[in-house]
């Protein structure tokens, strides 16, 4: 066989499959908000910018994840995210499971690994300068404003 005609063979086996992974279902949901987390107004604005999309139940879903195999990519990692963090559900977790994430933020946060390189590409929102960061680790230290106590006593 000609190289030509395996190239066109080889091309149109791929725009097949492209076409065909189309129509393979993605899940592209938003579940009801529980309660959501209680922090000062210009913490939330960070993370409503920066994080919320893959760790909330409020995902602005682009649409790009309409379009396979980045949809499949997308929707598996807002749902990853959702279950290693969901501010919708922050005041249902306890005390215990509060205080594990607010350390996790911090080390994420210090360690550059929160926003993921590859969401700040596209969100040039989640790119956070030093005093957002500060903002947030302030907050998750439990130094900037409200507190896991605090956000109970709202509840009650």
């Amino acid at each position: 066989m000609k190289a030509g005609k395996l190239l066109r063979r080889v091309g149109l086996t791929a725009a097949v499959l492209v076409v065909a992974a189309q129509f393979v279902p993605v899940r592209r949901d938003n579940p009801p908000v529980a309660m959501d987390v209680q922090a000062p107004p210009a913490v939330k604005d960070i993370l409503r910018a920066a994080c919320y999309d893959c760790h909330s139940n409020e995902t602005r879903w682009p649409w790009y994840s309409r379009v396979a195999p980045v949809s499949w990519w997308l929707a598996d990692h807002v749902h990853e995210g959702r279950k290693d963090l969901n501010f919708s559900r922050w005041p249902i977790l306890d005390f215990e499971a509060q205080r594990d994430a607010r350390e996790d933020i911090v080390q994420q946060i210090e360690k550059g690994e929160m926003p993921l390189a590859s969401y700040r590409l596209g969100h040039p929102e989640a790119r956070l300068d030093a005093g957002q960061k500060a903002a947030l680790l302030d907050w998750a230290r439990g130094d900037g404003g409200v507190n896991v106590e605090d956000e109970l006593e709202g509840l009650y």
